[in-house]
């Protein structure tokens, strides 16, 4: 009769961490999917303008950066404190951006090249000579939809 004996003080079951290691992929397969890597190093400072009538751009795939702005500080030593262009992850001249605009095409699938922009990211206190000498090249090299990017002005208080 001891087997069915009925005692009062039932204990509570061991909670179950079978799920557990389920649960934590999937949170690490979320954080890695919706992670962006930082694709570019920044080695020119550029402070944006600011603009009243801005449009956000709809795909940032097929879009081209070009930064122009003084050098980080660590590199004020190299290249001087003038504004210098950076083209990816390296600093350019002027003559090298045909050559940066046929290999971002040759990246891209043929499909998506008529849709390519080339967003230029420059300084405010850059002159418009160096401006004008990449808006030439790019003509050159046939690119011809340039996006000047910028910021929403600070609204007053």
């Amino acid at each position: 009769m001891s087997k069915f004996r009925k005692s009062n003080a039932k204990e509570t079951p061991a909670v179950s961490t079978a799920s557990l290691p389920d649960i934590v992929f999937m949170l690490l397969f979320f954080f890695m999917v919706t992670t962006t890597m930082r694709e570019v190093t920044m080695k020119v400072r550029t402070t944006l303008p600011t603009a009243t009538e801005l449009t956000k751009l709809e795909k940032k795939s097929l879009v081209s950066y070009i930064y122009v702005g003084p050098p980080q500080k660590q590199y004020v030593k190299f290249f001087g404190t003038e504004p210098r262009i950076q083209l990816n992850d390296v600093f350019a001249k002027v003559s090298d951006i045909p050559d940066f605009i046929l290999a971002e095409r040759a990246a891209r699938d043929e499909a998506e090249i008529p849709y390519m922009i080339t967003s230029l990211k420059v300084d405010e206190y850059t002159k418009m000579q160096i401006v004008g000498e990449i808006k030439l090249e790019l003509r050159k090299a046939a690119a011809l939809r340039i996006n000047y990017s910028s910021r929403m002005p600070k609204e007053k208080k």
